[in-house]
């Protein structure tokens, strides 16, 4: 595959390893979007010459990113934010069911904007949330779903792959059994979408939420997959645009540019995009475990899981620290910092894992500009960091 041209955004001294967090935007993306900022000013919706133009652009930006997917331009609404597409998800599906005290299904390890959404609809609706458990490596097992599954069941939300492990889920295993009990089922795939293939009736999934700024686009733009004919629950009443689920002016610019990402993702896609970043990923892992022999564990599946993303701990090392110590890399932790004091990630104890191995550990996720000199770099830079602070 072959590598676009170097990135304005990345020219410096840092390497970049934190694209779960954000990919750069494309530049691309950029030019397609710039005309719906300029000269293509006009409102979607007008009846007048100034409308058609950007009409048609995001018509176009529809069919692209449902071509992403394997879905129909008609299944496609867009929204400001994956949290949005997710809550219109589950809210929409839940408010527009006709059942008496409904149950959700979700997983312990789902995103947050899965996860409060949930309590909010338990605590104002009193809907029945069931979260289930997930495996050592962050998997759930399809079978404590389909015992979990009630006739109340009209939902199930399980995430195609998880932010901070980049564990990819049994999706259409947990769909079919979800279906088949005659609940809906949904799939938060921001993480997924542009870096493995996903087709939604391959899946069987019924809603599926894909993220702007989670594949070289602008943030501020996702899109949910509502397969046609469902009925949810508008999240924002007006004017009807977006099939009525989400009123409001249609941003033309955001929607081109997310158009343009899905047609850059799908390419990179067949031109075996995920094989290179696999290598890198796979490269980086050796790098750091030939540097610190039997230090370095793996944290989430060996053979499932997204080609970008390592999650990794060092014995003995907080992360915080480690991090701290090579400034000159980007990346995240699987904690948070609250009032001093540092909690360890939820995802990862939900997974087993003790409170000093969660501390420790770090996501280091590639990106489409991540080459080869980067990851060597990095392993190197951290390794040394660990012998500086032993």
């Amino acid at each position: 595959m072959k590598v676009p041209p170097p990135h304005p955004g990345l020219d410096g001294d840092t390497v970049y390893l934190d694209h779960n967090a954000t990919t750069p935007v494309d530049p691309r993306v950029v030019e397609a979007m710039g005309p719906w900022l300029t000269t293509g000013f006009g409102n979607p919706s007008s009846g007048h010459a100034w409308a058609a133009e950007p009409a048609a652009a995001l018509a176009r930006a529809r069919a692209r990113v449902a071509a992403l997917i394997g879905a129909t331009a008609e299944g496609i609404v867009f929204t400001g934010s994956g949290s949005e597409a997710n809550n219109l998800a589950l809210r929409g599906a839940v408010l527009a069911a006709d059942a008496d005290r409904p149950q959700v299904i979700t997983q312990v390890t789902e995103h947050p904007a899965v996860l409060e959404t949930c309590r909010a609809l338990q605590r104002l609706h009193g809907v029945r949330v069931t979260y289930l458990p997930v495996d050592r490596e962050g998997r759930l097992d399809p079978a404590v779903l389909a015992a979990a599954l009630t006739p109340r069941t009209v939902l199930v939300s399980v995430m195609a792959a998880n932010n901070e492990t980049g564990t990819l889920q049994p999706v259409a295993e947990l769909a079919r059994l979800a279906r088949a009990r005659g609940a809906l089922f949904h799939c938060d795939a921001a993480q997924a979408a542009g870096k493995v293939p996903l087709d939604v009736e391959g899946l069987g999934v019924d809603l599926l939420t894909v993220v702007g700024h989670k594949m070289y686009a602008p943030k501020g733009v996702a899109a949910l997959y509502v397969r046609p004919g469902l009925h949810l629950e508008p999240l924002v009443y007006g004017g009807g645009q977006e099939g009525g689920l989400r009123a409001g002016t249609e941003n033309v610019a955001l929607a081109v540019a997310l158009g343009a990402a899905a047609d850059l993702a799908a390419a990179e896609l067949a031109d075996g995009g995920a094989a290179r970043a696999e290598a890198l990923r796979d490269r980086l892992h050796r790098g750091l475990t030939r540097a610190l022999p039997g230090r370095v564990h793996l944290n989430g599946s060996v053979r499932h899981r997204l080609p970008t993303t390592l999650n990794v701990g060092v014995d003995g090392v907080p992360a915080h620290e480690l991090l701290a110590a090579v400034p000159r890399i980007a990346a995240s932790t699987g904690s948070a910092c609250h009032s001093g004091s540092r909690t360890a990630s939820p995802v990862l104890r939900a997974m087993g894992l003790d409170e000093a191995r969660a501390q420790a550990a770090v996501r280091l996720s590639v990106g489409r500009w991540t080459t080869a000199d980067d990851v060597d770099r990095a392993s190197g830079l951290l390794a040394a960091a660990v012998g500086a602070l032993a």
